[in-house]
């Protein structure tokens, strides 16, 4: 029971532990969008804790309510939208030695991340939905949707680790396996509540521990020594190299040919006597 009510308040401690430990480290520039999450996890309980420890003493229990309640949502809508960053940012890391696979991927990601914010929106929408509907269902879709896409990135981390030069102790598997963590507990979270909405505080508890074993798992790869990346040698027949090859030449400048219109002060004089010189072998024409 003693345990019960310090989780709670272990979880801003720990956040603001992490973040230390990334600026000691050198990793806030290098993991932005995780170190915005845990700013945004602290700032958000910084503000409910103290709702929920003092409502119906300075405030009343109907104003309380409702501030905790935009606090809390709002936090949680821009958790989801800087979870769909680190899976950005991870991936960018990852791919950084293939630079067209890196290009594309990114591209992709980014029309994924709008359809993912445009599908969770517009599911939002409802007969008789009010606004504090509107407000859950659409950020618990996006939610959603935030923690597929990093279960996918995950997965392909996991595949690409070995040939992208990575290991297990790289801080950039480790960033992935926590966000792995997190998006399998969202998604089980959905469906128990849905099916189980009377074991809504057992899953906030279980929730709870899963994020702060998530925040120590971050917090011992940053503290611990990182391997050097491996110089990344691939077959000719890698997929990597040929997908990579084929970005790179899709992303190349196009080349600019002269239709018509062109002046002689354009050409330097020495191009002039070229052309001169050329029209002069061919003979009339």
């Amino acid at each position: 029971m003693k345990l019960a009510l310090f989780l709670p308040y272990a979880e801003p401690v720990l956040c603001l532990a992490a973040l230390v430990v990334m600026q000691r480290k050198r990793q806030l520039g290098k993991f932005r969008f995780l170190a915005f999450f845990l700013a945004s996890r602290l700032t958000t309980l910084a503000i409910c804790l103290p709702l929920m420890r003092f409502a119906g003493i300075f405030l009343s229990l109907v104003a309380a309510y409702s501030i905790y309640f935009y606090v809390y949502w709002l936090g949680y809508a821009v958790e989801a939208v800087l979870g769909l960053g680190m899976v950005y940012e991870v991936y960018r890391l990852a791919m950084a030695p293939l630079r067209g696979l890196q290009a594309l991927g990114m591209l992709m990601f980014r029309w994924a991340a709008g359809i993912a914010i445009a599908v969770a929106i517009g599911m939002a929408f409802g007969p008789h939905v009010t606004s504090q509907r509107f407000i859950i269902r659409a950020i618990t879709q996006l939610q959603q949707t935030q923690s597929i896409l990093t279960l996918c990135m995950l997965l392909f981390v996991c595949l690409a680790i070995r040939p992208m030069g990575l290991s297990v102790k790289s801080k950039i598997f480790g960033v992935s396996f926590g966000l792995g963590i997190l998006a399998t507990s969202e998604l089980i979270g959905s469906a128990w509540i849905a099916h189980a909405p009377s074991l809504t505080s057992t899953y906030s508890t279980i929730s709870m521990n899963i994020f702060l074993l998530t925040v120590l798992i971050w917090m011992t790869y940053f503290l611990l020594p990182e391997p050097r990346r491996r110089m990344i040698v691939l077959p000719t027949t890698s997929p990597f190299l040929r997908w990579n090859q084929i970005s790179l030449a899709l992303g190349d400048d196009p080349g600019f040919v002269a239709v018509g219109g062109v002046h002689p002060e354009i050409f330097a004089p020495a191009e002039l006597e070229i052309m001169r010189r050329a029209s002069l072998k061919m003979g009339p024409v």
